[in-house]
């Protein structure tokens, strides 16, 4: 059997895992033949591979990024996009696919399989918006860098009796802020699943000062204030439509400076989230869904994608995937006592 594998949208520690674990075990256990397609679904449309064999992952697997190479690609909105992936798939003769990537890719993946392509998904995301799992591997390493700069820069703002605000990625859920802003203490926390008050906010702040600490506060890039807006440094969109989002940092900063009219400083952790080895866990979870991905592949069990529940892997069908998971109020909630103090 030959089966191809791509890794599709934004990179993510633990990619490399995820291929060495599926291309392991495929061909030691049952002789398959691998097809790495380059760029995601950019490769799969523009035919564009490499070979993929033991050898080749040896040494990969506490390396960051992927050897694959990925893209926003979307195939759906190409011109014979979908034909196109198929008269790859067909020229390499490959029998099924194993997609890893988030929402967007794998709400490619299920269009795909409703159009007679044999694949099986794999969930990533640093994001952990995944429907349908408990964990994505890439969060944990993405919360680690996270928490450890938000340690960092607490030192700085004693020194020097500032609010420092830091800006973790997260467009529709708040999972690394609430993770790492819990974490590394912070003292408020803001995410997309709730508007927040800044007037609110700004008394966080002062408060803080009064028992002479240095504020804290971690947002979300998609966290917005109550009615207002979601704060962009500009309108650009990528090819799933997504908004490019920054600037709610720099925004609250200024906000935060001038009601307390205390220096606030701005920190954006951006694509530093996402680079670097992989942490054990991520190591780990990747690794699994890889050798439950070649599992799923062996049973002809497409359509679907591995998740994890509570300790176990499982299957879910795709569709499940192309659901936000956000953050409950509840569990946001459990934190207030830590805002402002």
């Amino acid at each position: 059997m030959r089966v191809g594998v791509l890794t599709g949208g934004g990179d993510c520690p633990g990619l490399n895992a995820v291929i060495r674990s599926v291309v392991r075990k495929g061909v030691q256990e049952y002789a398959w033949e691998f097809v790495g397609i380059v760029d995601g679904w950019g490769g799969a449309v523009k035919d564009v591979t490499r070979p993929l064999d033991v050898r080749a992952v040896r040494g990969i697997l506490p390396l960051g990024g992927t050897i694959l190479g990925s893209s926003r690609t979307n195939p759906l909105r190409l011109e014979k996009g979908i034909e196109r992936v198929k008269n790859t798939l067909a020229a390499h003769g490959i029998e099924a696919l194993v997609v890893i990537g988030g929402e967007d890719t794998l709400g490619v993946a299920h269009t795909l399989s409703e159009t007679g392509i044999d694949l099986v998904g794999v969930p990533k995301t640093i994001d952990n918006d995944v429907g349908g799992t408990d964990y994505t591997f890439g969060f944990d390493t993405a919360v680690g860098i996270a928490t450890e700069a938000i340690d960092r820069l607490h030192t700085t703002a004693e020194s020097h009796k500032r609010t420092l605000v830091v800006e973790v990625m997260g467009r529709h859920s708040g999972w690394i802020a609430l993770h790492a802003g819990v974490a590394g203490g912070a003292n408020a926390i803001l995410i997309p699943e709730v508007e927040f008050d800044l007037d609110r906010v700004c008394a966080w702040v002062e408060r803080r000062f009064e028992i002479n600490y240095a504020p804290i506060v971690v947002v979300a890039e998609g966290a917005v204030p109550k009615a207002g807006q979601m704060v962009l440094k500009d309108e650009s969109r990528d090819e799933f439509g997504h908004v490019r989002l920054s600037g709610i940092g720099d925004w609250l900063a200024r906000e935060i400076e001038g009601r307390t009219k205390k220096e606030a400083r701005t920190t954006v952790l951006g694509h530093v989230q996402r680079g670097g080895t992989p942490s054990a866990y991520d190591r780990w979870l990747a690794t699994r869904f890889g050798l439950h991905a070649v599992e799923a592949v062996k049973d002809g069990d497409f359509g679907t994608m591995v998740a994890l529940r509570g300790t176990d892997i499982v299957r879910i069908p795709l569709a499940d995937a192309r659901t936000n998971k956000r953050v409950p109020a509840e569990l946001y909630a459990e934190f207030d006592v830590f805002f402002g103090t």
